[in-house]
């Protein structure tokens, strides 16, 4: 029984190991990436099967940037701090019932085609509720939903 068992999971980290070297990452990919995250540093690559996704740091932020299999560009998602926000959106957020919530992690999310938003993840300790608050570049409170 323990020589089947060992069987099985070296055949196991065995697929996961070829998984992973499946495809190479296409040279469209990273020159659209070079491209646009001139200054990237720290870049990690992976492949999300329909597209791939680079970890990067630039100017202090941690981001992720998605890219389809030809090179377009999908989606960034920015790590920011309150501080580093615009004045629009702080003062909207200074302004809005959430004013009093502990700010807790903050998001610049660019989607192709869409606007792109700022996401201030807060919370309520006497309440235990948390929330996304999703605020536009001119700081308006576009919607607010309710995290796990």
């Amino acid at each position: 029984m323990k020589k089947i068992t060992i069987l099985f999971l070296s055949l196991f980290l065995m697929a996961g190991m070829i998984n992973a070297q499946i495809r190479k990452l296409p040279a469209e990919v990273t020159t659209t990436f070079s491209t646009s995250y001139p200054t990237a540093t720290n870049v990690t690559w992976k492949d999300n099967l329909t597209n791939f996704e680079a970890q990067f740091d630039q100017s202090g932020d941690h981001s992720v940037a998605k890219f389809n299999t030809k090179g377009v560009w999908l989606e960034t998602t920015r790590d920011l701090r309150f501080d580093n926000l615009n004045v629009s959106i702080k003062d909207g957020f200074n302004k809005s019932k959430y004013n009093d919530w502990e700010k807790k992690e903050i998001k610049e999310l660019a989607v192709k085609g869409k606007e792109t938003l700022y996401r201030i993840h807060v919370s309520k300790q006497e309440t235990v509720i948390n929330k996304y608050l999703y605020f536009n570049v001119k700081g308006q409170l576009v919607r607010d939903a309710l995290t796990l």
